[in-house]
């Protein structure tokens, strides 16, 4: 039995799961609603406030997807309610970002500004000149459009420009050693 796929998923007070024909799970919440198909061999069952999700056999593809559904439905569930949230932090001498109307607006040493507009469900904030907030329920949503800002200048191993998620580490490279003389 999977570890993840076994354990039941809490649907917490204000929140609906309806399940319906061919797996197609709709959750509402206080943040939203979200929907999606999911794989019509998994067995979706809601009883006394959890959702519980059962494979029909014991092929490999089956145990496979018990974990994968699994997931899919908590992240739903704790989108709605809590939501999801990815942080970044620029790097470098003149970055910075601003929010003009829904646009963002970078500047990253490139010769024009790069604007960036947010997919529907997703907001970003701009607390500082030098970081970014990316919000919403969905978390397919929220790491696609940070990951989006972040490929305009990844950081670079040399002297760390760029953007960069707020947690994560730049393993930094040595610079070129001085040439020899003869």
């Amino acid at each position: 039995m999977s570890r993840i796929g076994k354990m039941p998923i809490p649907v917490p007070a204000g929140v609906t799961v309806t399940i319906g024909a061919d797996n197609e799970v709709t959750v509402k919440g206080p943040k939203g609603t979200l929907s999606r198909t999911l794989h019509a061999d998994m067995i979706i069952k809601s009883e006394n406030n959890e959702i519980v999700v059962e494979r029909p056999s014991e092929e490999k593809m089956h145990k496979a997807l018990h974990g994968l559904t699994r997931t899919l439905i908590n992240n739903m569930v704790v989108g709605v309610t809590e939501g999801f949230k990815k942080e970044l932090e620029i790097n470098g001498v003149g970055y910075r970002a601003q929010m003009q109307g829904n646009k963002l607006c970078l500047t990253l040493g490139f010769s024009h500004p790069v604007e960036y507009e947010a997919c529907e469900g997703v907001t970003i904030e701009v607390p500082a000149p030098n970081k970014i907030i990316v919000s919403g329920a969905n978390k397919e949503h929220v790491g696609a459009t940070a990951a989006k800002i972040r490929e305009y200048r990844l950081p670079e191993p040399y002297k760390g420009k760029g953007i960069k998620y707020i947690d994560e580490v730049i393993r930094r490279k040595e610079g070129k050693a001085g040439a020899k003389k003869k």
